[in-house]
């Protein structure tokens, strides 16, 4: 369990963020069209995961604003941005915004993915929405970086984390 913040006021998840160095549990999340992607359909892919509850907050969609930006500029790397938002209101966001190099996932059917990796919110009103997390993968889906943003309202450290992502 982690003890974050939101608006100043202490709040708790469900657990802890993978480690570095095993192995991502697997997913099952879904696209706007309503089909599924699996962490294995990006084997052979470094892989960020920028994890948020809803895009339709202000810094949830500066984050993904952000790793577009980026991610365009990164070699072999998928950028997975993750919420419990429907995945309407996930395309919609991105149609509106002309983001073309996310690729915006949901875990609105049973928040199963938040769960496993430990970051689902388990008190207060954001209670069973994601926490703000960032999450980078090589291309073997085991975890190279792990930060969980102490406070909702803040933005990741985009510096670190796409650092994380450079070849060592």
């Amino acid at each position: 369990m982690a003890t974050i913040t939101l608006g100043g006021k202490p709040i708790e998840t469900l657990g802890s963020l993978p480690n570095i160095g095993e192995k991502a549990p697997d997913f099952t999340l879904t696209l706007s069209d309503l089909s599924t992607k699996n962490l294995s359909d990006f084997k052979g892919h470094k892989v960020l995961l920028n994890i948020f509850p809803s895009v339709d907050t202000g810094v949830c969609a500066q984050s993904a604003r952000a790793f577009n930006k980026e991610a365009a500029e990164m070699n072999n790397t998928k950028v997975l941005c993750i919420s419990r938002d429907l995945p309407f209101a996930q395309a919609r966001f991105c149609a509106a915004e002309g983001l073309d190099n996310v690729l915006m996932l949901s875990d609105f059917k049973d928040g199963s993915f938040g769960k496993n990796y430990g970051l689902e919110v388990s008190s207060g009103s954001f209670a069973g929405l994601h926490s703000r997390c960032v999450i980078v993968l090589d291309e073997n889906a085991v975890v190279k970086y792990t930060e969980q943003v102490p406070e909702i309202g803040e933005e990741p450290n985009y510096k670190a984390s796409l650092y994380a992502l450079l070849d060592e």
